[in-house]
């Protein structure tokens, strides 16, 4: 049974940092692409991932958060990590953990319709 396990949300004061973790069980990571999601209060989910980490290396993240945050996996410990530096009030969101069993093209927007499993999410509050 696929499943992902989000952990590592909280409080943090804008200009900081928080490391989200996704564990995954179920299949094996080093075959699978992840990304990350969130959902704003009161808005949909964003269809484009925030970042995403595909099994043959590559790694791609949003503009909106490119050069502060990192997608980053451990295959060893099946877990995928997103670390979130200066952090600013827009990020807040819940953030949601993604997968898929295939290797997607980084030339093109990855969005959420690309993924086939996800976690249930876990909350990120960015405020003073």
């Amino acid at each position: 049974q696929v499943q992902l396990v989000e952990s590592g949300g909280g409080l943090v004061q804008p200009g900081g940092s928080l490391r989200l973790a996704c564990a995954v069980s179920g299949f094996t990571l080093q075959h699978f692409t992840i990304g990350w999601f969130r959902q704003a209060p009161n808005e949909e989910r964003e269809r484009e991932g925030v970042c995403i980490s595909s099994p043959d290396g590559p790694t791609a993240c949003a503009d909106s958060v490119k050069g502060r945050f990192t997608i980053s996996r451990n295959s060893a410990k099946s877990e995928v990590y997103l670390e979130m530096n200066s952090l600013k009030p827009e990020d807040a969101a819940v953030y949601y953990c993604a997968a898929v069993g295939a290797v997607l093209s980084m030339g093109r927007p990855i969005s959420q319709y690309d993924f086939e499993f996800w976690g249930q999410g876990t909350q990120v509050t960015v405020s003073s």
